[in-house]
């Protein structure tokens, strides 16, 4: 989650009241957000030699957007303390009586083809003002904008520039400006090779580099303002003393591009005499629209829904005044205002998606810790674990008492790591491949636990011996029967590895599991006298448990490897195997000493 550096100082001014850390630590908890540091209490922070004001950490939910800056959170906060209303965005007419047109080119469809934006009209930028308004465009740029690739951000000076405005897409040699903050003029490919080893904006080369269009915007003097997502150019910077800011945000994302063009005039809204709508003309983006859009959205919420899982008795009237707390305006449906509430949600919350949210806005503003202990009437089922987990926990638990150590290797190993190590053949209809793997680490879902044990004994080799681990996970296998083509099954696994084999030490273990999963070792001797106890002359049932036989498997060792065979409800299963690993496997994980293994399906035992 996101944390957002605040001045303690203002923003408790902002509040209208000095709180203690522990006061203010309990009002984030009740609004569902978290002090991370008092830097008060911690030691004041020191930035090029300067001591820094007393801050607050505060780590902010990832889908609340809308408090990504000092302004959104005192905002949020003042509203859930009733010291102001919920705010009313609107927009307002240029005097002018013209809105700032963006006339959008039909090759952007093959760059960045959606645009959206607008004016912020005699903002008031103060030094703290000014650095929010960049901050909060990099926290929606690494977050919401997932670093540019889906959304990126251009604000520039309205005064320098002259409209209509024009964003086109044009090959990298015919796009020359002076990027911001330099002095010399470059083309697109030159500025690529500039900023390439750019810490900050060398990130972001690759959205565009390789294409042949690179996405532009121009003023009407054929001024660039940008050259998205990578800079803005250096004519249109804005200032502390910048009067009207022109927002320009390009994306490939038809909702997060208005998910943020509204969050950033929202915003910084307060600050300006208005916020003026500017019109995009485009045959392939929506046609010609004005944008933004402020208008709340209306949501019905059921008053029943809200107060049976919140285990309250409220009123329409008393849903709506907790709902106003957390930024809605809410009133009694006029259709049946006892039963449905009729829920403006704010363009900010574009995390409000159901009456499910609704509800958890209503149990944070009536406070979590005051909701009543319950039990639903109406519930869709009694939660419990699959039948798989219960048994995996068992197992797991059962061997971590014996005094093995649980490890959890990654799901996804080499081809050779699953094969060829375990001199196992593929005979290309046993594993799920990866279409394109990153690397050689990561080309096929596991069929075998064994690769990830071998992997982590060779990586603790500093350890000392002996070494005893085991798992319990999922291996996958192909199953073109299924729907995904593919099942997982749920494997237990364990290794010993030490100066000598250990083998009776994993046959002990699985004795032990077996016994726990009450399935007996069957002998010769003990199925005989099973049969001549049968009585009657019928055929004798066979005794249900679990022998072992000798198997030839190139993974083990010659003469010192099993099968793990189970008769369970009259049938016979081949569940596993074990023994002592084969030098030449021990030889490919690097193991300079002897690894009894043993390996088993839990799957039959359900």
């Amino acid at each position: 989650m996101p944390t957002i550096t605040v001045d303690k100082a203002e923003l408790y001014e902002s509040l209208g009241k000095e709180y203690t850390t522990k006061e203010f630590d309990e009002l984030c908890f009740e609004f569902g957000i978290e002090l991370d540091e008092d830097t008060s209490e911690t030691g004041l922070a020191v930035v090029n030699g300067v001591e820094q004001p007393p801050q607050l950490k505060i780590e902010i939910p990832a889908n609340r957007y809308d408090m990504l800056c000092f302004e959104g959170i005192a905002m949020n906060l003042k509203v859930f303390l009733e010291q102001q209303s919920p705010p009313n965005y609107t927009l307002t007419a240029p005097t002018s009586g013209e809105l700032q047109v963006i006339n959008v080119a039909k090759e952007t469809e093959t760059v960045r083809p959606l645009l959206s934006g607008a004016v912020l009209r005699n903002i008031k930028f103060t030094k703290a003002r000014y650095e929010s308004f960049i901050s909060l465009q990099d926290k929606l740029h690494q977050n919401l904008a997932r670093q540019r690739t889906l959304v990126s951000i251009g604000t520039h000076d309205l005064d320098t520039i002259k409209g209509p405005f024009s964003y086109e897409a044009l090959a990298p040699g015919e796009i020359e400006f002076i990027p911001l903050n330099q002095e010399k003029k470059m083309n697109a490919r030159e500025l690529m090779e500039f900023y390439e080893k750019d810490k900050h904006l060398g990130r972001y080369l690759h959205i565009i580099k390789d294409k042949p269009l690179y996405p532009v915007i121009y003023d009407a003097n054929r001024t660039v303002l940008s050259l998205p997502p990578i800079i803005n150019g250096n004519h249109s910077k804005i200032t502390l003393d910048t009067k009207n800011v022109l927002v320009e945000i390009t994306a490939i994302d038809e909702t997060k591009v208005e998910i943020i063009n509204n969050i950033l005039v929202a915003m910084f809204g307060p600050y300006c005499d208005a916020i003026e709508p500017i019109k995009i003309v485009s045959e392939h983006n929506k046609k010609s629209r004005e944008v933004p859009d402020l208008t709340p959205r209306s949501m019905p919420a059921e008053v029943s829904y809200l107060n049976d899982v919140c285990g309250l008795d409220l009123s329409p009237a008393e849903q709506c005044r907790l709902l106003a707390r957390m930024g809605h305006s809410a009133k009694p449906s006029t259709t049946s205002p006892n039963d449905t509430l009729d829920v403006n949600v704010p363009v900010t919350r574009a995390d409000v998606l159901h009456q499910a949210d609704i509800m958890e806005d209503l149990g944070i503003a009536y406070g979590f810790n005051k909701l009543p202990r319950f039990y639903p009437n109406k519930t869709a089922a009694v939660a419990a674990p699959l039948a798989i987990n219960k048994l995996g926990d068992i197992v797991r638990m059962e061997a971590a008492m014996a005094g093995w150590s649980e490890v959890m290797p990654l799901i996804l190993c080499s081809h050779d790591e699953n094969f060829a190590w375990l001199n196992r053949i593929d005979d290309g209809n046993t594993a799920v491949r990866l279409q394109n793997p990153k690397t050689a680490e990561y080309q096929v879902v596991r069929t075998s636990l064994f690769p990830g044990l071998l992997k982590t004994i060779r990586e603790n080799k500093h350890h000392s011996v002996p070494m005893k681990i085991f798992e319990v996970a999922d291996v996958a296998f192909k199953d073109l029967s299924l729907e995904r083509k593919s099942r997982n099954e749920r494997h237990f696994a364990a290794a010993w590895y030490g100066k000598t084999s250990g083998f009776e030490v994993v046959h002990g273990l699985l004795d032990r599991i077996m016994l726990m999963l009450k399935s007996t070792f069957i002998t010769r001797e003990a199925e005989l006298s099973h049969a001549q106890q049968q009585t009657g002359g019928q055929k004798a049932d066979a005794l249900e448990g679990f022998w072992i036989e000798e198997v030839e498997d190139k993974t083990f060792f010659h003469g010192h490897g099993a099968e793990i065979h189970l008769r369970l409800g009259g049938k016979e299963h081949v569940i596993g195997s074990f023994g002592i690993l084969h030098p030449s496997v021990l030889k490919h994980y690097e193991l300079p000493y002897p690894v009894s293994a043993l390996e088993i399906n839990l799957e039959v035992f359900l």
